[in-house]
């Protein structure tokens, strides 16, 4: 049988709220973070609303010399996990360099890096950088800046699956943790409200072109008709049980299943693979569908997505048979740091016996969810599914359980 793993530090960088606390707090209030971009100009854009960090000043949190190395997502990035590992009480100085490592994942980001330096270059007359090259780059110094920070010479790795990333990553720290490393930084933050990566998410035909905040990200909803993208994400500790209780440490609760699947391809006739992934998630726990309090939702807010996630929920739980809840309507979909954020909410859910709501959005009859809405429940909670989706076929699942 496999070592339990479990959650010891949160980090939360949120359109809603900066830090666990302000977010938590925030979200069971049903506090909406999603407004007119201010980053940059919009108006010439069909998309014009986001879910923006407000108040975020890289340089009270780092040294002045890692501003200029980096963009407002690895900056988050950075701050996100310091505050997990202050919130794990760890100090990575006091541990074994090779003792820790950093899996993060990113799906999104680096539009803002690579931007601001093909136009250095092109101001200097330089044509000779290729847009693939500043992702490169950037896909590695994520990860890598945490690493560094920190000291951390243990596994490292960066997992791009869209949104399901998020959970991919802390899967992939959950084996590095089993297979003997003490501890692992995981999860992830993006940001790309910037013009270049603002025109890339578009590309998608997925996003809502709606400018009233209230009405532009309805997920499960009748008037149902795209997202809304955000910023922000979670940043996780991840520890064996046996390690964070023999340190004393505070423990959130426990990884306890997972489940990835890839869609078929379009006209193939084959059924989507969601729900596959959500029996996969529960079979590694292994656990019954009776035995799950709440589904966080993936929330696509695309009629035909809706429809098959409703299904898929249905299919594992029977109709009305869970509670589900969308806590992103109020932040937007965050693209690879939506699922950490989600999962953090998950944990924090537990911890407290309250499910957050889904706010301005009214579940259609016809996907027969008994989706929270409005104010937030208080529930006996032990156990959580939170489900992913990323562009392109991705499909993640994962159990969270309270942990005695």
């Amino acid at each position: 049988m496999n070592a339990p793993v479990v959650v010891t530090g949160l980090g939360v960088a949120a359109p809603n709220g900066l830090g666990t606390h302000d977010f938590w707090a925030a979200t069971l209030a049903g506090k909406g973070a999603i407004g007119r971009i201010t980053r940059f100009d919009p108006a010439s854009y069909p998309s014009r609303l986001a879910g923006e960090i407000p108040g975020f000043e890289a340089a009270a949190h780092l040294p002045s010399r890692l501003l200029p190395q980096t963009d407002r997502m690895t900056r988050i990035a950075l701050v996100a996990a310091d505050w997990a590992l202050a919130d794990a009480r760890v100090d990575p100085g006091q541990m074994p360099a090779y003792g820790m490592g950093v899996i993060t994942a990113a799906s999104s980001g680096g539009f803002e890096f690579g931007q601001n330096e093909l136009r250095k270059l092109w101001s200097k007359g330089s044509q000779h950088v290729s847009a693939y090259q500043s992702f490169a780059w950037f896909y590695a110094v994520n990860s890598g800046q945490i690493s560094i920070r920190n000291g951390m010479k243990g596994p490292s790795g960066v997992v791009v699956s869209d949104q399901a990333g998020g959970l991919d990553a802390v899967a992939q720290a959950r084996r590095a943790v089993r297979k003997g490393t003490p501890l692992i930084v995981t999860g992830a933050v993006d940001a790309a409200i910037c013009p270049w990566g603002w025109t890339a998410q578009m590309a998608s035909g997925r996003l809502s072109t709606c400018d009233e905040p209230t009405r532009a990200y309805l997920p499960f909803d009748a008037e149902a008709s795209g997202y809304v993208p955000g910023e922000g994400g979670a940043i996780l500790v991840l520890e064996s049980a046996a390690a964070a209780r023999g340190r004393g440490a505070r423990i959130y609760g426990e990884i306890a299943g997972y489940g990835t699947t890839f869609d078929p391809a379009p006209r193939t006739g084959r059924p989507p693979g969601l729900r596959k992934a959500i029996e996969l998630a529960l079979d590694d726990a292994e656990m019954t569908a009776r035995e799950v309090d709440v589904v966080f939702a993936d929330g696509a807010a695309d009629p035909e997505r809706d429809r098959a996630e409703a299904e898929a929920i249905n299919g594992v739980f029977g109709p009305l048979g869970v509670p589900v809840t969308v806590p992103k309507t109020m932040t937007g979909r965050l693209c690879s740091g939506g699922a950490p954020l989600d999962l953090g909410a998950a944990l924090l859910a537990l911890r407290d016996g309250v499910i957050p709501p889904s706010v301005n959005t009214e579940p259609a009859a016809t996907h027969a969810l008994d989706l929270v809405t409005h104010q937030a429940r208080t529930a006996p909670l032990r156990t959580a599914l939170v489900v992913a989706r990323g562009h392109g076929g991705f499909n993640s699942a994962m159990v969270v359980r309270a942990v005695a």
